[in-house]
C-alpha cells in the first residue's frame, strides 16, 4: 500500500521516465530475509495516529487499502477491493471486497471494518489531525452488505476517490477500544502482505510474509513481495549505515549525494555492494527551515525573507551536494505542473540587511546582535533551530556563521527523533528543519498550509495562517476541471512562496541508493517508485 496522497515528515536531508517500462519478474524466487535501514525509529506504528515517514514504510508492508496506483502506469489496481463503480456525478464510490481477504489475526475483512476505518479518523479520541484534511470531502461510509461498501462524497474534492481508495483498512474489533488502541504503539494488525513479528526498541522491526494474504495465489501479484522476512534497522548516522552495508549487514540503503560521490569507491563497491543514481517521475521531497509564527520575531514577512536571503544554498549545493540538487522555489516540486515558476530566493546578505532594517531591527547597544522593542520590551534577535539528524549539521553551521555576520544569533540543538516530534506536535520551538515527502502527483496543499492544520498534532505546526491562501485552497479542492485547479493552486503556491513561511532548501534531481549484490531487481527504478516491492533474493 503506497500512500501517494499523504505527506509525511522525514529527516531533512528530474522528471525523466526510464527508457523502457519496468515489468515485474513473475519467475522471481521466493524467500530470504531482506534487511534495510529505515533511517529512524518510528515513535509509533499505529495505523491512524502515526505521522512520520518511518511508520509509513512499515505500514506499506503490513497494511492494505481498497486500491493502489501501479508503479509504472499510475493506473488504479485492485487491492482489498476486487472491483468498484463510480457514479456519474463522481460522488458515490461502491467497492466490492475480496471474499478471501483477512486481517493478520485471521478475521475476514468486511465492510464494517472499512466504515470503522473512516469513522475513526474523525473521532477526536484517535487524534488523527494529520489525516483529516484528506477525508473531509467524504460524507459517509455505508455498509451495503458484508462485502460491499458505499462511500459518498459531500463535494467534488478532486482527491475524493484517491482518499477512499487508499484509506488504510483496519480491523474494528482490534482498534475500536480507544484506550487499548492508544497503547498499541509497537503493534499493528492490518491486512497487508507482511505481519509484524518483532519490534525491539532501539534495535529493529521484523516482518514476515503473511501466509493468509489474499495476493499470495493471485496471478496479479506474481513477482511482488518475494521476501519471506523483512528486517528494518534504525541507523541514523550516515557513516554508521555505510559501514553496516559494507559488512554485508544491509541489503538496501538510501544514499545521500555526498556519500554517493565520495564514500562509495573501492571494495566492496561495484562487487558485493552496488550503487544507483536514478531519475523517475515520483514527486520529490523538499527540505526546509520552518519559522514558528507563534514567535514575535518571525511575524514580519520582511524578516522571514531576510532569513532566506542569508541562507547560502548555492554554496551548500556546490559543497555538499555536488550541484545535483535544484534550489527549491517553494512548497511544491520545482518540475511539477503546479509550480508557479517564481524565482528561488538567492543568497544576498546586503538585501537581507535592508529588509531587517525595514522591519526595525538595529544593533542599538553595539553588541553585535540586532535588537528591537517588541510589546514594550527590548528583544534581541536570538532563536534556536532544532533538528533531528546529525548529518545536516554542516549546513546549519554554515548558516549560523552567515546569520552571525548579519547580527542574528542562532543556536543549534540536536534532538533524537521522538523528542523532536513531541516539540513539533506541541508547537514548542523557535525554528525547525526537516523535510516533507514527495506526496501526490496531483498535490493538495491543505494538510500543511491551511490554517485548520495549525492544531496540536496537525501538519501546519508552524501555525502559518493566510486567509487568501485558505480561500483559494478550499475553492481549488472542489474544482473538477484540472486546468482550472492547476491555475488556482499555482496562485496558492505563489502566495505561500511570497510569504516565506519556510526557508525552502533543495529539490533532488535523482534518487541515490545502494543494494547488496544478493538482491535481484527487474529494473533500477519503475516510473513512479524505485520498486523494492518487486525485488527478490537471488538463489545461492
Amino acid at each position: 500500500m503506497k500512500m501517494k496522497g499523504l505527506l509525511a515528515l522525514i529527516l531533512s536531508s528530474a522528471l525523466t521516465a526510464p527508457a523502457l517500462a519496468a515489468k515485474p519478474n513473475a519467475q522471481a524466487p521466493q524467500g530470504g530475509n531482506f534487511v534495510y535501514n529505515l533511517g529512524g525509529e518510528p515513535p509509533t506504528i499505529h495505523p491512524i495516529t502515526a505521522s512520520d515517514l518511518y511508520s509509513r514504510y512499515v505500514q506499506n508492508y503490513t497494511c492494505d487499502s481498497l486500491a493502489a496506483h501501479d508503479y509504472e502506469t499510475y493506473d488504479w489496481t485492485p487491492r482489498l477491493a476486487e472491483k468498484w463503480e463510480i457514479s456519474k456525478d463522481n460522488k458515490v464510490f461502491t467497492f466490492h471486497l475480496r471474499k478471501n481477504a483477512v486481517f493478520h489475526d485471521g478475521t475476514p475483512v468486511t465492510a464494517e471494518d472499512v466504515k470503522f476505518s473512516f469513522d475513526a479518523i474523525f473521532d477526536p479520541k484517535y487524534e488523527a489531525a494529520n489525516l483529516r484534511p484528506y477525508y473531509e470531502g467524504l460524507a459517509k461510509v455505508e455498509v451495503v452488505d458484508p462485502l460491499t461498501v458505499k462511500i459518498t462524497a459531500k463535494d467534488l474534492y478532486f482527491q475524493n476517490f484517491e482518499s477512499a481508495a487508499t484509506m488504510t483498512v483496519i480491523p474494528k474489533h482490534v482498534y475500536q477500544d480507544v484506550n487499548k488502541s492508544k497503547r498499541m504503539n509497537r503493534e499493528i494488525v492490518c491486512a497487508g502482505p507482511y505481519v509484524l513479528s518483532k519490534f525491539d526498541r532501539g534495535q529493529m522491526i521484523q516482518l514476515k510474509k503473511f501466509d493468509k494474504w489474499y495476493g499470495n495465489n493471485d496471478p496479479a501479484f506474481k513477482g511482488m513481495y518475494n521476501f519471506q522476512n523483512i528486517t528494518m534497522r534504525f541507523y541514523k548516522d550516515d557513516n554508521v549505515t555505510l559501514e553496516h552495508a559494507k559488512k554485508g549487514e544491509l541489503d538496501y540503503i538510501e544514499l545521500r549525494v555526498e556519500s554517493f560521490m565520495k564514500k562509495t569507491e573501492g571494495a566492496p563497491w561495484g562487487k558485493t555492494l552496488l550503487k544507483h543514481k536514478v531519475a523517475n517521475d515520483a514527486p520529490k521531497s523538499y527540505g526546509f527551515i520552518g519559522w514558528n509564527f507563534r514567535k514575535d520575531i518571525f511575524q514580519d514577512k520582511n524578516v522571514r525573507i531576510a532569513l532566506a536571503h542569508l541562507l547560502n544554498r548555492e554554496e551548500m549545493n556546490k559543497k555538499f551536494r555536488y550541484g545535483m540538487s535544484d534550489l527549491a522555489n517553494g512548497a511544491v516540486y520545482l518540475k511539477s505542473e503546479y509550480n508557479p515558476g517564481n524565482k528561488a530566493i538567492e543568497f544576498n546578505p546586503k538585501k537581507a540587511q535592508e529588509l531587517l532594517a525595514k522591519a526595525g531591527w538595529t544593533d542599538s547597544d553595539k553588541n553585535g546582535v540586532l535588537d528591537k522593542v517588541i510589546n514594550g520590551k527590548k528583544t534581541e534577535f536570538k532563536f534556536t533551530l532544532i533538528y533531528p539528524n546529525k548529518d545536516v549539521e554542516k549546513y546549519y553551521t554554515m548558516y549560523k556563521e552567515d546569520l552571525k555576520k548579519a547580527g542574528i544569533d542562532m543556536e543549534l540543538k540536536y534532538l533524537e527523533w521522538n523528542s523532536f516530534l513531541k516539540l513539533v506536535d506541541e508547537g514548542n520551538f523557535d525554528a525547525v528543519t526537516m523535510a516533507w515527502g514527495g506526496g501526490s502527483v496531483d498535490p493538495d496543499p491543505k494538510q500543511i498550509w491551511h490554517s485548520s492544520g495549525a492544531v496540536p498534532g496537525g501538519s501546519n505546526f508552524i501555525a502559518y495562517k493566510n486567509p487568501e491562501v485558505d480561500k483559494l485552497i478550499d475553492e481549488a479542492r472542489v474544482e473538477p476541471n484540472k486546468a482550472k485547479r492547476v491555475k488556482m493552486l499555482k496562485e496558492v503556491y505563489k502566495k505561500i512562496a511570497d510569504d516565506a513561511p519556510y526557508a525552502f532548501l533543495f529539490n533532488d534531481k535523482y534518487d541515490f541508493y545502494a543494494n547488496s549484490s544478493k538482491v535481484g531487481m527487474p529494473a533500477e527504478t519503475f516510473r513512479y517508485d524505485i520498486g523494492k516491492d518487486y525485488w527478490w533474493m537471488k538463489q545461492p
